[in-house]
């Protein structure tokens, strides 16, 4: 059984940075494409960034590009979302996510089939 646990969320600064991390117990995130997604309450979960099975390929969300950057370390076997240049706008939770590899978009949810329990960003003033 896949489990996905993220972790590194707490509380950000305007212009701050966060690295959020994801570990799997039961997959090799390199047999796979990774994403993550984020929700705000009262919000459907958004695509913020992903990453393909042979970490060749990428896909951003608008509004994290040039900001957060996606990445792989197989030898940790953890994804991690490197977020720069944070804005009050960027608070949410923050989830990452695995599906079977797929030259499909990265960006449907429906896609993935293991979820992380998320983590929160909060935006401090």
């Amino acid at each position: 059984q896949v489990q996905l646990v993220e972790s590194g969320g707490g509380l950000a600064q305007a212009g701050g940075s966060l690295r959020l991390s994801c570990a799997a117990s039961g997959h090799t995130f390199s047999d796979g494409d990774t994403s993550w997604f984020r929700q705000t309450p009262g919000e459907n979960r958004k695509f913020v960034a992903g990453i393909r099975r042979r970490a060749d390929s990428w896909d951003y969300a608008e509004s994290v590009k040039g900001r957060f950057t996606v990445s792989r370390d197989n030898a940790k076997n953890l994804v991690y979302l490197q977020m720069n240049s944070l804005k009050p706008e960027d608070e949410a939770v923050y989830y990452c996510a695995i599906r079977s590899p797929s030259w499909y978009s990265l960006r449907p949810d429906e896609a993935y089939s293991s979820w992380g329990q998320g983590t929160q960003v909060t935006f401090s003033s």
